[in-house]
């Protein structure tokens, strides 16, 4: 079964500092239809940053993917949505080659058993601090710190 991505590209920035950056925004397992589904859900649903004061909407489908165009009072900006194959990831364990339909049996790599996790430390008590009559600090937390500038 693949695995596709789910693809944001848009314009992030303003000025000379504006450029395009994508995000995946999620995995669907099956085919390409039901990606392309979940895509043009997301498309649909999907309320870009830019512009703030939006004057008209429109979305197009384009091939494996949605082009969302918002006309703003001053600038038009651009959002595509892209369906993709995943077919390498880092992060993602190589999955096992199989001869049979049978599913695989999970194999616990020998002499290696997980250790529990020690128990999460209690945070430590808040100091006494002196404080006026109204509770604020006689003493600001920034005096004395050599951190600072």
């Amino acid at each position: 079964m693949a695995t596709w991505g789910l693809i944001l590209e848009t314009t992030v920035g303003s000025g000379e500092r504006k450029h395009t950056e994508a995000y995946v925004i999620a995995h669907v397992e099956g085919g390409r239809e039901t990606a392309l589904a979940e895509l043009e859900r997301r498309a649909r649903a999907y309320t870009p940053e830019h512009p703030r004061s939006p004057k008209r909407r429109r979305l197009f489908r384009d091939g494996d993917g949605f082009l969302l165009v918002v006309d703003g009072a001053w600038q038009t900006h651009a959002t595509r949505f892209s369906a993709a194959e995943l077919l390498e990831d880092t992060d993602r364990p190589t999955p096992v080659a199989r001869n049979s339909d049978e599913p695989a049996a999970v194999e616990k790599p020998s002499g290696m058993t997980p250790e529990p996790l020690p128990p999460p430390l209690a945070p430590p008590p808040p100091p006494s601090v002196e404080r006026y009559e109204d509770g604020v600090p006689v003493r600001p937390a920034w005096l004395g710190r050599t951190d600072l500038p």
